[in-house]
């Protein structure tokens, strides 16, 4: 069973894309049904652990023997491999299915579909590794295929772009994993996760020299770690490729977001959390970096008006949520967040995805709105996303986002009090944006000219059912799972998948801390409405008043436009300098160019030899003669 969760979605893969001219329908048919399986298995898996404890190490093959070293290709399952594999598998089989309907009329969707696949095997390999080079694999994988997917309708130059651009970020945060690996491998001697983890606490006080400074061994492993986890999971700084991979179908977007490439980042982490608990400034950096990127994210997005990017920067504040609650120590805590964020962001992506088939392609908000009656199931499924992803009172968010909030609070220090001060606050800008996008979306004026709101329609059935599932998993999946992830038993669960030094004892919080963010978030809904949709002249006149705060969100905090004079601009600059100088003015003109020049002059020079004389002809036959016979004599 476990080698079929695995190898279903890579046997559908191959099978979608080589049987895409065999009949209609039988790639989308072909790989949904696999994936679907595999999330089946995935579930039966999960709830064998609850229930039996039953996990295990199941060798595929032996990679690589050499010398004292070995690395296997295993399906490791343990609580947070399997809590990975539902999230991965179930959220990848309701996109495989939605996509049949989203894809439709688009020619090439057998590629699209065995995309998908290859991206769902990808990270299911990565989850499941028992050593990091099998998971650098994975990494890679995944990276290429949000490649592939992003830049999927390349044709557009913009797709193209962004495509480039996740790649060429995302391998700033992987050149990071690999000297992590590489340190790990030098001084620990493997790269098997249990036996670097049995011997962690020797090398907790081992110092070495790094660039002239004497660094602590454990500390230095675990920042190139977060360093390949920060691009994997769009954190600050190197977020910046993450809105534009919007450029990609709507789909892609959601398995992207909810279920694979940008939760790596957060599974190395909670992974590694046996090597993070012994370098406390790791940690702290791991907690300040999610602070700020979820606050950054979040007023972003309350000025964004494109649908998909107001979500997209919603995931990479609620990935921050999931950092900085892994650096307070909270590891469980940030796994119960990704696994309740996947059921609701996955819903908010595809229901936005619904809206986007209604209008026609419009993803500018501004541009749509009144459309509540025409789109009624569309309407309650995004309802039900923004409830979920608001933290409102019982549904699934409110559950995990809270206890991360809470867990800072009970951290008793100075960092876990501002991060708890920036969830809170973070908390509202979230329910602000999210509720300001279905507002405008479903509510207020019709505002598209292009559109008549009669030609606006629902979607269809194949797309709506995944939108079900994902719901009742938004609804429930907190109140369900919130004592296995982070009740008091919790450890009788995650077992030694997640380690902790210092266990945070979540026992008696003030009850004005527990209402706190509740009802911040019950506020937020009536003055989202009158900012919005009762009185929105209040915020153009804001606006008008506060222009340069406007236009610092609006750009993005200036980010992509520092980057572009800091590095992309000289780096051109390099680059066609060495262009000019170096490849046309050395190797074109000595190379291929010269070359080719000369033998034009010869060529040249020995055609005036063809005069039609028979002297002429004579002359060189002599001369050719007399060469041979001096070489003849010579030699």
């Amino acid at each position: 069973m476990e080698y079929a969760i695995i190898f279903l979605p890579l046997i559908g893969a191959v099978i979608g894309y080589l049987g895409r001219s065999l009949a209609k329908y039988f790639s989308e048919i072909t790989t949904s049904l696999l994936v679907a399986i595999s999330a089946c298995l995935s579930l039966i898996t999960f709830w064998k652990g609850i229930k039996s404890d039953i996990y295990g190490n199941y060798l595929i093959f032996e990679w690589i023997s050499s010398g004292g070293f070995t690395a296997n290709w295993s399906i490791n399952i343990d609580p947070l491999s399997s809590v990975m594999l539902v999230v991965v598998t179930f959220v990848s089989a309701l996109v495989h299915i939605y996509s049949i309907g989203y894809m439709s009329h688009d020619p090439h969707k057998p590629r699209f579909m065995s995309y998908l696949s290859l991206f769902t095997f990808s990270m299911l390999a990565l989850v499941v590794s028992d050593n990091f080079l099998q998971l650098f694999f994975g990494w890679e994988g995944v990276g290429l295929c949000s490649y592939l997917l992003i830049g999927f309708w390349y044709k557009k130059d913009s797709a193209n772009n962004a495509a480039i651009k996740a790649f060429i970020v995302n391998r700033i945060g992987d050149f990071g994993l690999a000297i992590a690996i590489f340190l790990i491998f030098l001084f620990f001697g493997t790269i098997n996760f249990e036996e670097i983890f049995q011997v962690t606490n020797l090398y907790a006080e081992k110092k070495l020299v790094f660039f002239g400074f004497e660094l602590n061994l454990i500390t230095l492993i675990c920042v190139f770690l977060f360093i390949g986890a920060m691009g994997k999971s769009a954190q600050f700084l190197l977020h910046t490729w993450l809105p534009d991979a919007m450029e990609g179908p709507t789909p892609v977007s959601a398995l992207i977001h909810a279920a694979t490439m940008v939760t790596a980042g957060v599974f190395l982490v909670v992974r590694c959390s046996p090597i993070f608990e012994y370098s406390q400034a790791a940690l702290n950096l791991v907690a300040i970096v999610g602070m700020i990127t979820a606050l950054f994210a979040a007023s972003v997005a309350l000025v964004q008006n494109d649908i998909k990017k107001i979500v997209a920067y919603s995931t990479c504040s609620q990935l921050g949520y999931m950092f900085f609650a892994a650096g307070v120590g909270a590891y469980h805590v940030a796994m119960f967040h990704l696994f309740t964020h996947a059921f609701f962001k996955a819903l908010l992506f595809l229901g936005a995805g619904s809206v986007i088939h209604a209008f026609k392609d419009e993803q500018d908000i501004r541009k749509m709105g009144g459309v509540r009656k025409k789109l009624p199931f569309t309407y309650i499924f995004m309802l039900i996303g923004t409830l979920a992803l608001t933290g409102f009172p019982f549904l699934s968010g409110f559950y995990s986002k809270d206890a991360i909030i809470e867990f800072a609070y009970l951290k008793n220090s100075s960092l876990g009090n501002y991060a708890a001060s920036v969830g809170i606050l973070t908390a509202f800008l979230t329910s602000v944006y999210s509720w300001r996008l279905f507002f405008k979306t479903f509510h207020g004026p019709y505002n598209n000219e292009k559109i008549s709101i009669n030609d606006t329609h629902e979607s269809p059935f194949v797309m709506l059912v995944p939108l079900i599932f994902l719901s009742i998993g938004a609804v429930f999946s907190g109140y369900f799972f919130k004592e296995t992830f982070i009740g008091h038993h919790s450890n009788d669960f995650w077992q030694t998948s997640v380690f902790f030094l210092n266990e945070i004892k979540h026992d008696v919080i003030p009850l004005w801390f527990l209402l706190t963010t509740p009802l911040i978030v019950l506020i937020s809904i009536p003055i989202s409405f009158y900012l919005y949709i009762a009185n929105p002249k209040v915020l153009k006149d804001f606006k008008n008043t506060n222009m340069p705060l406007y236009d610092f969100l609006l750009n993005k905090w200036y980010i992509d436009e520092l980057y572009i004079k800091i590095f992309v601009n000289p780096t051109k600059k390099i680059g066609s300098f060495f262009w000019k100088k170096g490849d046309i003015g050395v190797i074109d003109k000595f190379g291929p160019d010269g070359i080719s020049k000369l033998v034009k002059i010869l060529s040249n020079k020995t055609g005036r030899l063809q005069t039609g004389f028979i002297y002429d002809y004579a002359f060189v036959m002599l001369l050719g003669l007399s060469i041979l016979l001096t070489y003849l004599i010579l030699k």
